[in-house]
């Protein structure tokens, strides 16, 4: 497949995910329940044209990042801070966004990461460095005294990978990557009033295959089976629910190195925590945001 080609179906994954994020924005609202809202995301992705790259995250308040519904899930949203952070693919060529919705009351935050995402978006070229970027997005946050997620950062993305080379800081750094034309980065700027890390929380509802590896069982080799149908791309729990002795099984895979999980990412001092994305496509002038 030619370059063009294939810059055509980031593009195509890129339109189908900004009318998803359009249409999942309002369906956030109190009383509604999480897996409502995570389920209607992900159909709409399907009957769009598209294939989930990842399971919907839906964040709640101090969580940063990979909380999604369980199978079940009772949670309804109330007075909350909502990252949905949603990504699709077009025959594993990916596009990545995240919006903050904000049911708190909170607009100050909520505007700290979207601003850092405008000001980083304007300084992408090829030739311009990641760690300018960077500064971009630190400076920013910091004008409106909060502090970004200092331990997480944008990515690149590539066919069936949805966090690849280079990385792009939410901070200040010494030295970072050149951006080259034609690639496809993610920039999401994360925005905290706590103290700006992440550490791994208990919750674990998403998951992504290491290793395949021979099994004895019928139950884990029909397990992995299931897993290998998403060509490497995390996967939810909710998502294999329906196998046999499922979390047994999605246990046991992870005690062989078959399988690891995703927690939940908090930030450490329980502030409250916004992030904005964009996925884009770095030209010799500039950007194409496609998701936007």
């Amino acid at each position: 497949m030619s370059g063009d080609a294939i810059l055509d179906k980031y593009r195509e994954a890129g339109r189908i995910l900004k009318e998803v994020r359009l249409a999942a924005v309002p369906l956030v609202k109190k009383g509604a329940k999480m897996l409502d809202v995570a389920e209607a995301i992900e159909n709409d992705i399907f009957k769009r044209g598209g294939r989930p790259a990842f399971p919907v995250n839906i964040s709640l308040d101090e969580e940063a990042a990979h909380d999604t519904p369980a199978p079940g899930d009772t949670r309804v949203f109330e007075d909350n801070i909502v990252k949905l952070d949603i990504g699709v693919h077009v025959d594993g060529y990916i596009a990545d966004t995240a919006i903050t919705v904000d049911l708190k009351g909170d607009a100050n935050l909520v505007k700290a990461s979207e601003k850092a995402l405008e000001e980083a978006i304007k300084v992408v070229r090829a030739g311009v460095s990641t760690a300018e970027i960077g500064e971009v997005i630190e400076q920013t946050i910091e004008g409106f005294d909060l502090k970004p997620v200092y331990n997480l950062t944008g990515h690149g993305l590539e066919r069936f990978v949805q966090h690849a080379a280079p990385s792009i800081p939410n901070k200040r750094i010494g030295q970072g990557i050149v951006l080259k034309a034609g690639q496809v980065i993610a920039i999401e700027p994360f925005a905290t009033d706590g103290i700006g890390m992440v550490g791994e929380g208990e919750l674990m509802e998403i998951f992504g295959i290491t290793a395949v590896k021979p099994v004895r069982m019928p139950s884990d080799r029909d397990m992995l089976k299931a897993i290998q149908k998403f060509n490497g791309l995390p996967f939810a729990r909710r998502w294999v629910a329906g196998q046999k002795r499922a979390d047994a099984t999605l246990n046991n895979l992870m005690r062989m190195g078959i399988i690891h999980a995703y927690p939940v990412l908090v930030e450490e001092r329980g502030g409250m925590v916004s992030q904005a994305e964009h996925t884009l496509i770095v030209t010799e002038d500039g950007c194409e945001v496609t998701t936007m």
